[in-house]
């Protein structure tokens, strides 16, 4: 797994939630894949009992099976859920795109613009996980400037499914210049203030990962329902 530091006063179990999310996300933690609860709270350094609950919490989602007497599973992908997601964040994010466009300062413009310029470094370094990172900093930016962040994390839950098929495209297919031109484009919507453009193209950009099934599937079978 990927390890990172707690944060001041971070619960142990909002941590193990924490952590073990990034890395079912990451694909570290991969789907279909059974996970130890003693290794896991060892690998984390808390007990068992955080890391226990982070489980049960994640199991609400139905990302992880827990299965009594047999142990805990990552749960495979299944693409209703996916679909479920992305639905549910297509809606919401382009309502929210329409107010970015009324409501957006230049100083927010700035603030899309130098995450996507971070987006582009990390792109042409290959280091895909990190650039995975500034995309969803850059979605949820969105939704601050909105003033929508309660919004933003009651969808989160559910967002670790099409997450999870993001993440997938992103270390499959690689050829992912598409999406950096896609941020690029809703910032130019957004800054002239286009509210039709910029849902048109929040449209196609979340709806990429359809045109990538195949690939995802014939590359990692296991890794599905």
């Amino acid at each position: 797994m990927e390890i990172t530091a707690r944060k001041s006063k971070e619960t142990a179990r909002d941590y193990a939630f924490r952590t073990l999310r990034k890395n079912i996300v990451n694909l570290k933690l991969q789907p279909g894949s059974m996970v130890s609860e003693k290794e896991l709270a060892d690998e984390m350094g808390i007990s068992r009992t955080p890391t226990r609950e982070a489980l049960i919490e994640l199991s609400k989602s139905q990302i992880v099976d827990i299965l009594p007497q047999k142990g805990s599973y990552i749960s495979k992908i299944d693409y209703s859920l996916v679909d479920e997601a992305r639905f549910m964040r297509l809606v919401l994010e382009n309502a929210v795109v329409e107010t970015v466009c009324e409501v957006a300062t230049e100083e927010d413009h700035r603030a899309l613009l130098q995450n996507i310029t971070m987006q582009e470094i990390y792109l042409k370094s290959s280091s895909f996980r990190q650039f995975f990172q500034l995309d969803n900093e850059f979605h949820e930016q969105l939704f601050i400037i909105a003033r929508k962040t309660q919004i933003y994390h009651l969808m989160d839950s559910m967002m670790i499914h099409f997450d999870r098929v993001r993440m997938l495209r992103l270390l499959t297919d690689k050829e992912v210049q598409e999406l950096l031109d896609d941020h690029r484009a809703i910032l130019n919507a957004i800054m002239r203030k286009s509210k039709i453009e910029a849902v048109a193209l929040m449209t196609s950009h979340l709806s990429r990962y359809k045109v990538d099934e195949e690939l995802i599937r014939r590359d990692h079978p296991d890794y599905f329902v």
